[in-house]
């Protein structure tokens, strides 16, 4: 007889820990833009920031960390300048 195992006793999954070096941030990236939702983009953008730091990024966008954080959301309707500076702040560059 197989072990029952319940979904709650599961740990939660984090794509932050596994975007660790710029490759593994453009392989991301890669694939959220295939899928042309701008929410996901926006909570792709959102957890790269998570990995590299919210604080710092948000610094460097010019916003203010609650305005980052809520720009970020999935359900947010994040501008196209806000993603764009998230971008250049993260250094987001493509990897041929």
């Amino acid at each position: 007889m197989t072990k029952k195992i319940r979904i709650a006793d599961l740990p939660e999954f984090d794509i932050t820990e596994y975007l660790e070096d710029d490759q593994a941030i453009v392989e991301y990236l890669s694939i959220v833009l295939e899928e042309n939702d701008p929410a996901l983009l926006a909570a792709a953008i959102g957890d790269i920031a998570r990995a590299r730091g919210m604080t710092e990024i948000a610094k460097a966008t010019g916003l203010s960390r609650e305005a980052f954080y809520k720009a970020l959301r999935a359900d947010a309707q994040t501008r196209i300048d806000t993603a764009n500076r998230v971008c250049q702040s993260l250094s987001i560059k493509r990897v041929a």
